[in-house]
């Protein structure tokens, strides 16, 4: 399956909620790694916080790998990772931005062609949009943003990011990502416990400019963090200045105002409801994992649930007591207006104390929407115990899913597999092994595994 398989950073980690964090370049060979240097890793006391990138050249023979710093002790935190966007023009986009410590988005532009020179840091501060908020009641301000995800609707882009009420919120740019303003307000509601929904998005093609004209863009969200509510999985797709139900229907248009009224998560289509049993076990307090759009319009979705979750949400913030978690797959067909969800294995107790709802994660394989990879400590072949969290290759016939090891007899985890994007022609998958005792810190590698198709 992979003819190389390379530690390509020596510090390095990432959360899930920005897109897209790693991008290939087939015309260069290159493949970009976006990641957050931490103070428990290698050369911490030095490089802890650091905002970076690996600029990996496949070329020819074992991959060879240039680290970047896009800002030096950013914040020691992997919610703060990059979102990298190729432009049509060769520049590199990244966008950035703290975990709620502050109220600005980050950007910087590359030479072209040159994801290893970039130009200087802009921002964009959130603070007047802030500001709008108040007085706002029942909404509280929830003041810093967290999380971007870059993507293109109709020649603009779109910077979705987590900002006032802990609300998805959204910049645009007309010029490619040179500049931005504020876009508007996605969804809101009344916040319980930490945040409101955990989002995830994707844009089909985005990933090759040029390559076609995107028409839509797709959004799966929770309500709030399931260590707090019982969550559910919503989707809806934004389009011809709304945003849609999976039917077409449509919720309301785009560009509301702060202080205007805006759509709930539940307003949406629901994909998996908190509390579905399936096979006699019971799914809840679902997360948002991955979602990717095929060439056809075919849109699969993961996400994970606990399975016969007995705390609910009278968990204390910390907990050693196993909290187990499955893994489930969404589909939606071209033109279906209910999603299809199975379950396809299981992800194992949760990977940190005061995390409750972490796990391993997986990843679509965007050029083969039936392929993903799974991080899990139970082998779904035969339900063993693996001792540590390993990486395995699922695919599915519509009805049996196949599974390969990609890492086998590890000493220590591998956890939140990516699977690379931007060249159709490679097999490309990242991810990064080490031990984590939080967002914060973790002593972790980085690891690229290069292949055919």
């Amino acid at each position: 399956m992979f003819d190389s398989v390379s530690v390509v950073e020596t510090n390095g980690g990432w959360c899930w909620f920005q897109d897209e964090r790693t991008l290939a370049d087939p015309a260069s060979g290159t493949v970009v790694i976006g990641s957050v240097a931490s103070p428990a890793g290698r050369d911490g006391e030095t490089r802890g916080g650091d905002l970076q990138l690996t600029v990996v050249d496949l070329g020819s023979g074992e991959p060879t790998a240039q680290r970047v710093v896009l800002h030096p002790g950013f914040e020691a935190d992997d919610h703060d990772n990059p979102a990298l966007w190729r432009r049509a023009d060769g520049r590199w986009l990244a966008v950035y931005s703290r975990h709620k410590a502050d109220e600005h988005t980050f950007w910087r532009v590359s030479e072209p062609g040159d994801p290893t020179t970039w130009g200087p840091e802009h921002s964009f501060s959130w603070t007047p949009v802030f500001g709008a908020t108040e007085p706002a009641p029942p909404f509280t301000p929830g003041r810093g943003v967290t999380y971007q995800n870059v993507h293109a609707l109709d020649g603009r882009l779109y910077c979705f990011v987590r900002a006032v009420n802990d609300d998805p919120c959204y910049l645009v740019s007309d010029d490619d990502g040179d500049t931005w303003s504020f876009g508007g307000r996605l969804l809101t509601r009344p916040k319980i416990g930490y945040v409101n929904g955990y989002a995830r998005y994707a844009s089909g093609t985005h990933v090759t400019p040029g390559a076609a004209t995107e028409d839509r863009i797709d959004v799966v969200i929770t309500e709030h963090h399931p260590r707090d509510y019982p969550t559910s999985i919503w989707h809806g797709y934004l389009a011809d200045g709304a945003l849609h139900r999976a039917d077409g229907t449509v919720v309301g248009p785009l560009g509301r105002g702060i202080d205007q009224a805006a759509p709930r998560a539940e307003d949406l289509t629901r994909v998996f409801a908190s509390g579905t049993a399936i096979d006699g076990r019971t799914y809840s307090h679902c997360w948002t994992t991955d979602i990717r759009r095929g060439a056809d319009g075919r849109l699969v979705a993961l996400l994970t649930a606990r399975t016969d979750d007995t705390a609910g949400t009278d968990l204390a913030f910390s907990t050693t007591d196993p909290v187990p978690h499955a893994l489930l797959r969404a589909e939606l067909a071209p033109g279906a207006s209910e999603w299809q969800v199975e379950v396809v294995a299981d992800a194992g107790p949760h990977l940190v104390p005061h995390e409750t709802d972490y796990t391993g994660l997986a990843s679509i394989d965007p050029y083969d929407l039936d392929a993903l990879y799974l991080s899990t400590p139970v082998d779904p072949r035969d339900g063993a115990d693996l001792g540590v969290h390993e990486i395995l290759h699922g695919r599915t016939d519509g009805t049996t899913w196949t599974w390969t090891p990609v890492t086998e007899g590890s000493a220590v985890s591998s956890v939140r597999p990516i699977a690379v994007p931007g060249d159709p022609s490679r097999r490309l998958l990242t991810w990064y092994r080490g031990t984590m005792e939080s967002s914060q810190r973790y002593d972790a590698e980085v690891v690229l595994a290069v292949g055919p198709r």
